[in-house]
């Protein structure tokens, strides 16, 4: 777990990335046990949020059913690799309640997470980048595409292989720039840049764990679309709450200042304090 608060260093002293644990390969197993007993002592705000993630889910999809195609709807698995860090924010900032024994609310934890929204849009936008740079990948790969009228398997095997290499190493990219950044974005006053290296850095130190805890996430995706996205209702809120522990096991961002909790009643206080000074 993160230790606490070190010194505080002028933000030039401060390194590029925060240093990252060491981890066994079994700790995906450890993390999905830990989020499981979160979910279990916040059940209403996690399985609320994940009432929210499965209505977004099947708006998407009855929009891509309305006005889309097959392509895009066979891009909705992929596009949860893009929105699915977004949407876990409000259930790391549960877990961090959690963690640090304080109430625990969707206002209070949606008011955490927002708390970032400035790194946050960084982040997006580097996923943007991502995601169109994917996107003409993706075009581009149509040049491998049979040129028959009714191809077979063995003509579409090179599209197929082609197609999947690539989805694969953008997913991997993808994957390795989120895998920590949104945590460390919520819990920490850094700037998106160093949460995007710090977790690039601590994926590549710990390959097969986070292949292990990368595997899991897919299989948790695929069985939602096998369930017709129900099975969202609760997976989401496990992975969630999951990846915080996840972020304090594997990251030391201790050197970075703190960002504290919101206390509603403490902004009322100084509210009502400022008018009775005027």
């Amino acid at each position: 777990m993160n230790e606490p608060a070190k010194q505080a260093r002028p933000p030039e002293e401060l390194p590029m990335a925060a240093p990252c644990r060491r981890l066994p390969t079994r700790a995906p197993l450890d993390w999905l046990a830990r989020g499981w007993v979160d979910l279990r002592r916040a059940p209403r705000q996690s399985l609320s949020w994940g009432a929210v993630v499965l209505a977004l889910s099947y708006l998407i999809t009855a929009a891509t059913w309305r006005w889309g195609n097959l392509g895009l709807y066979l891009g909705l698995v992929s596009g949860f690799v893009f929105i699915g860090p977004w949407l876990a924010m409000t259930l790391y900032a549960i877990s961090r309640r959690l963690e640090l024994d304080r109430g625990v609310s969707l206002r209070r934890s949606i008011a955490d997470a927002g708390q970032s929204i400035r790194g946050a849009m960084v982040f997006a936008v580097i996923l943007i980048i991502v995601l169109l740079v994917w996107a003409r990948a993706a075009n581009t790969l149509y040049i491998f595409f049979p040129a028959l009228a009714n191809p077979g398997w063995r003509d579409l095997l090179l599209f197929l292989t082609v197609g999947s290499a690539v989805g694969a190493v953008f997913s991997a990219v993808v994957f390795a720039v989120s895998a920590f950044s949104l945590p460390m974005l919520m819990d920490r006053r850094a700037d998106a840049v160093t949460a995007v290296i710090t977790s690039i850095n601590a994926v590549l130190r710990n390959k097969r764990t986070m292949l292990l805890w990368a595997a899991i996430i897919v299989s948790c995706v695929l069985l939602g679309a096998a369930t017709a996205w129900l099975g969202f209702l609760i997976l989401i809120p496990l992975l969630g709450h999951a990846t915080w522990h996840a972020y304090r096991d594997t990251i030391d961002a201790s050197e970075w200042p703190a960002r504290p909790p919101v206390d509603f009643k403490a902004r009322e206080q100084a509210v009502m304090q400022k008018k009775r000074d005027l």
